[in-house]
């Protein structure tokens, strides 16, 4: 028996909150939970009047076991307390109070609207939203509270914050509509372009170019103020060292000079009479018109490169890819923003021997990664139209099998594509920003063309499914609508380009059947 008097004075001198004990349910024997008066009650846990113990009937073991049965349940929280407590209130109080709140709500927002300026006026501030209740505040109120007169507004809903005079004047008057977006669309993008430049000036002004980084810039285009020397560092005409470039220049321009005292009067020669004839003949066909002009200068860069290029020689093609390099480097020495409607007849003569010696190292730098285009059979060419006709067939199977279906070759069409480089699909002032992204990439002319020869096939899907006819299907394939494209069209052409070479350039395999 000692032991059962010891046992009931354990149970009963545990007079600390143990977790799963049982708490007061409102709604029961408890007046009605309101959240104003009692929402800290279940985080503070006060010691509330009870039934004085003497009346209560010792506790068993079994009593307490049933009644901390749940002590470890996951999930029991003072949501589920205040939803047990919901429960049993009254169904009449609870619809009562439902009515109640919702015609409150129903003034408040008829006050917000008669309270709303009209259309023409300044807009006003709206009023700070009431603070959200906490958790222990879910409950409805209780039907006595219903019964008792409207609170009074709280300070919050009396005086709303004036959120709006916080913000800028500029700001207010933008947000009010009284700024053109056109205005503020292209201030925004001028200084955008002002805020490229300045990083492009401040990378090439300093004492070693840092060629990696000037690339990265250069991917998304070049600011025509700092072109002409950025293209010259990329194709490594120049030396990233600024005070190493002066001597640079005057050297290869002395030297270029030398080859044309040297070579171009063998012109006349036997041995060169076809290739002089070819460029005689191709130069009238360059773009743009004020370029054939000064046809001596184009003679003698193209001549002077194929008599030094035996292996190749000269090929109908290189013409064109002459024309980027000197309207870029004249468009130094002119006002002229359009590359199309360049006027040579403007720069001194002194200036365009120097843009001619320029011209021809650029040139030869590029055509010293792609030379296998122009070797006896093209096989650089063939190589990489079969490249390409593989690639279309696993990006778009559907435009692959239309071309096979109406005997369409890949090499009709996308020869020119690959010896001209673009040239003759796209505007001049769309072929330089193309040519920005190409110098800026490993291999641009050589491997990062072939990608956007594919984005550029498959930009025309919708019109090339169309065609169902053979000459039809070629003709429009020959001669695309790209006349109105400018420089948004490019970066969306190379950006898709990139995402192929992302996908496929290190997975031959990929998509493939």
């Amino acid at each position: 028996m000692a032991s059962d008097g010891a046992r009931r004075q354990f149970w009963k001198r545990s007079t600390s909150k143990v977790p799963g004990s049982i708490q007061h349910v409102y709604g029961a024997q408890h007046p009605p939970f309101d959240p104003l008066l009692h929402g800290t009650l279940l985080r503070s846990a006060p010691k509330l009047p009870s039934t004085p113990v003497k009346a209560k009937r010792g506790s068993t073991f079994q009593e307490f076991e049933s009644n901390t049965s749940d002590a470890w349940d996951a999930g029991e929280d003072d949501d589920e307390l205040l939803a047990m407590a919901a429960e049993s209130l009254n169904s009449e109080v609870v619809m009562e109070t439902a009515h109640r709140v919702l015609r409150d709500h129903s003034q408040r927002q008829g006050q917000h609207r008669r309270e709303t300026p009209a259309s023409g006026d300044s807009p006003q501030p709206r009023p700070e939203a009431p603070l959200a209740l906490s958790a222990d505040a879910r409950l409805v109120k209780s039907a006595s509270e219903s019964h008792t007169s409207q609170p009074a507004e709280r300070p919050s809903e009396a005086a709303p914050l004036q959120r709006s005079q916080s913000l800028p004047h500029s700001s207010s008057t933008a947000l009010s509509g009284a700024s053109d977006p056109s205005t503020l669309s292209s201030a925004a993008l001028s200084e955008r372009e002002a805020s490229r430049l300045d990083k492009f000036q401040q990378l090439l002004a300093g004492p070693n170019t840092d060629l990696e980084e000037l690339r990265k810039l250069s991917w998304s285009g070049i600011p025509r103020a700092v072109r002409p020397m950025t293209w010259k560092l990329l194709s490594g005409y120049l030396p990233a060292n600024v005070d190493r470039r002066p001597a640079t220049l005057q050297r290869k321009q002395k030297e270029y000079f030398a080859f044309v005292e040297h070579y171009y009067d063998s012109r006349n020669d036997d041995a060169h009479q076809d290739t002089y004839r070819q460029i005689h003949i191709d130069i009238p066909r360059m773009s743009p018109e004020a370029l054939i002009l000064q046809p001596k200068i184009f003679e003698r860069i193209l001549f002077i490169w194929a008599i030094r290029h035996p292996a190749s020689g000269y090929v109908q093609g290189i013409n064109d890819l002459v024309t980027p390099f000197f309207v870029v480097f004249i468009c130094e020495h002119i006002d002229e923003e359009d590359v199309d409607s360049v006027d040579v007849s403007q720069v001194p003569e002194d200036v365009l021997r120097n843009i001619e010696a320029d011209t021809y190292w650029c040139m030869s730098r590029l055509l010293d990664g792609i030379q296998d285009n122009y070797t006896f059979a093209q096989p650089g060419i063939q190589v990489k139209v079969q490249m390409l006709e593989g690639l279309v067939s696993r990006i778009d199977e559907q435009v692959h099998r239309h071309l096979k279906q109406h005997e369409v070759q890949y090499l009709q069409f996308t020869f020119r594509w690959m010896n001209n480089l673009l040239t003759r699909e796209v505007p001049l002032r769309c072929t330089v920003r193309l040519w920005d992204t190409y110098q800026s990439e490993p291999e641009g002319f050589s491997h990062f063309h072939l990608y956007v020869c594919a984005a550029f096939l498959v930009r025309w899907r919708k019109e090339i499914l169309e065609e169902k006819d053979f000459q039809e299907l070629l003709l429009f394939l020959q001669n695309l609508p790209t006349a109105a494209w400018d420089d948004e069209d490019v970066s969306l052409l190379l950006a898709e380009a990139y995402r192929l070479k992302f996908t496929f350039a290190d997975a031959p395999n990929h998509y493939k059947k």
